[in-house]
């Protein structure tokens, strides 16, 4: 099975690229919580790729697969190396940012700028499939500021698409460039479902996948009767227990997670390769603060990750403590609502 047809010829999750938080060190803990769920990295800038430090850049887990390495810029030859570099690294995928709405994003002219430049997006895409043989894809919004998004989305859609898309994941909502912040870009546009399922159908042979305001995998499973993918942001970095649920509802695989004290130990393993290069503890449990939310003793975890994770000479020791302390306030708590129950009943 070609890696093309393992990503894009059944019903895809995935999570979606996130500056700042969709690192190695996330996607490893994700990986372990779920065996399917197609990972996207950090977007990185062409020119990063090409002239930057690419082992940080660009070095993953052969753990990670399958991952996809989201690139931005506007410059059809630029985008073709850094694809090709990608591409060497090893990454399953290369996708293209037309979405993201950030100042920085903005001053260089690409990411959800490129939805006003549909052909020069066609261009990028072009150039990339000629360099790899990879899939190549794009993540937009359905438009941006003004824009029409009936006929800003088509346009889009229909110019990759015929440069050799391999799929096309869409942000259900408009990006304003101007007047809104990139945190408020998330929440504030309201969310067009209906505009995402009416693309696919027009398009019923090509991959066109969701994104926006997925917040369980309930909801992940009811846009895939629509779409082809369905892609979760934030709520699968807070609270990445949610994870575990995805290959059984999304793809049908009836084997158990792995138990949590398992994840655990790998991610202490990990960490402590992490230290012997030089790294930091803080690095890594910083994507596992929410790992455990909404569960008793949880507040406790986040306080020990949050606090003594963060020294120089903290090591894996920290997170085992942390789940020891968390389990023994669990405990506590329940025996404490069983004497409350037992002196009810009295």
């Amino acid at each position: 099975m070609t890696k093309k047809t393992k990503l894009y010829s059944a019903k895809t999750f995935s999570i979606a690229p996130m500056l700042d938080w969709t690192d190695r060190h996330c996607r490893f803990l994700h990986r372990l919580l779920t065996r399917h769920t197609l990972l996207y990295t950090e977007m990185v800038v062409a020119d990063a790729a090409i002239h930057g430090k690419r082992e940080r850049l660009l070095g993953f887990s052969v753990q990670e697969h399958p991952v996809a390495l989201q690139l931005g810029g506007s410059d059809p030859a630029k985008l073709a190396e850094a694809a090709k570099i990608g591409e060497s690294y090893g990454y399953d995928e290369i996708n293209l940012n037309v979405g993201c709405p950030s100042d920085r994003v903005q001053s260089g002219a690409f990411g959800a700028c490129l939805m006003l430049t549909p052909q020069l997006v066609a261009d990028c895409v072009a150039a990339m499939k000629q360099a790899v043989k990879i899939p190549v894809t794009v993540k937009c919004r359905i438009g941006v500021d003004d824009q029409d998004p009936e006929a800003a989305l088509s346009a889009l859609a229909r110019m990759v698409i015929a440069q050799g898309a391999d799929a096309l994941w869409v942000h259900a909502r408009k990006a304003w460039l101007q007047g809104l912040s990139p945190k408020e870009n998330r929440d504030i546009p309201p969310l067009d479902y209906e505009r995402v399922y009416r693309l696919k159908q027009d398009y019923p042979q090509h991959f066109i996948g969701i994104n926006g305001g997925i917040t369980s995998m309930e909801a992940a499973a009811g846009h895939l009767q629509h779409t082809n993918g369905a892609m979760m942001g934030r709520t699968a970095y807070h609270t990445p227990m949610i994870l575990r649920d995805a290959d059984r509802l999304i793809y049908g695989d009836e084997t158990a997670p792995l138990p949590m004290e398992t994840v655990l130990d790998a991610m202490c393993d990990y960490a402590d390769r992490h230290i012997a290069e030089g790294g930091r503890l803080a690095h890594i449990t910083r994507h596992m603060v929410g790992l455990f939310q909404g569960q008793a003793g949880s507040r406790r975890w986040r306080q020990i990750l949050s606090t003594d994770a963060t020294r120089n000479d903290a090591d894996s020791k920290t997170i085992r403590k942390a789940y020891q302390v968390m389990c023994d306030t669990a405990a506590e708590v329940e025996e404490n609502n069983t004497i409350r129950a037992e002196q009810a009943a009295q």
